[in-house]
């Protein structure tokens, strides 16, 4: 039964880094951006959160909704904020961009906000479900649950719908997908919208398996998913998922022997021995480019 139980908290924690990691990898492949804001994207969802439960005192499904929508939002301007007016500049330049807004929405929260962690009310009545002897987490099962559902329709959303098929046109050649009218930048913005959007239901699961909301909880959850997408390839909507899962049976496994202290360090010896053996991730492709 500690076996099973061990592996419910894997997938639980592992579907976390894999909804964070699939914005991580949307953004990615369409502007071979790595958006080191999204874990802070993740922070700003939770302090909605609590905003709207502990200080409102209004309904946690309006919480929710607040969450996700606010998140989004949040994404598509720093996108035309930030990133949209450096579109032709060298790379370096968007990742420094990045980073920046990562530390400016860090001390941001922490002026309005205080350093302290704020605990954010339950959202539902999370009594343990018992079955055959076993303790299921009700919080652990909707996390899987979302993560799968979630999954589902992003995949159908970029292989099936008409902004999907401009997503990935403008991933394989953003020149040529102008020249066939496509409106590269809305496509970006969309991108970063459904980026985002991950990253507030990411929030929320967060916020109900961890109960509270601090200026820098988005670091090194950023840097876990980030982790997990280029373990699966990044780029790759399955990679993100099972790199999400592999980063979260590794620290689970390492804290259920007594290691816990270390679950950081094995994360990234993971990543290190993936690259090594396998630069492109475990779904990446091998890309060719022109010098």
């Amino acid at each position: 039964m500690t076996f099973l139980t061990q592996v419910l908290n894997g997938l639980q924690l592992g579907s976390i880094y894999a909804l964070v990691a699939l914005g991580y990898t949307m953004v990615y492949g369409i502007i071979l951006l790595l958006n080191f804001a999204h874990g802070d994207i993740i922070m700003v969802g939770a302090y909605i959160s609590w905003i709207v439960m502990a200080q409102l005192g209004l309904n946690p499904i309006l919480a929710v909704i607040l969450s996700v929508a606010g998140c989004t939002l949040l994404g598509v301007l720093i996108d035309k904020v930030a990133y949209a007016p450096l579109r032709n500049a060298p790379r370096l330049s968007i990742l420094i961009t990045a980073i920046g807004v990562s530390y400016f929405l860090e001390n941001g929260a922490q002026l309005v906000f205080g350093a302290d962690a704020k605990v954010v009310p339950s959202y539902f009545d999370a009594t343990p479900i018992t079955f055959a002897d076993l303790q299921l987490s009700p919080i652990a099962l909707l996390t899987i649950v979302v993560t799968v559902v979630s999954t589902a329709i992003l995949t159908f959303l970029v292989q099936r719908t008409k902004l999907g098929k401009a997503m990935r046109a403008v991933s394989e050649d953003m020149g040529a997908a102008r020249l066939m009218g496509i409106n590269v930048n809305t496509t970006i913005s969309f991108t970063f919208a459904v980026g985002s959007a991950l990253a507030g239901i990411g929030a929320v699961l967060y916020s109900m398996a961890y109960t509270q909301a601090t200026p820098t909880m988005g670091i090194m959850l950023g840097t876990k998913a980030f982790v997990a997408a280029v373990l699966g390839g990044i780029g790759s909507i399955p990679g993100a998922v099972i790199g999400g899962l592999l980063v979260g049976f590794a620290e689970v496994l390492v804290s259920a022997i007594g290691l816990s202290v270390w679950k950081d360090a094995v994360v990234f010896l993971l990543l290190i021995i993936v690259l090594i053996v396998k630069p492109t991730g475990i779904l990446g492709r091998t890309m060719n480019e022109k010098v």
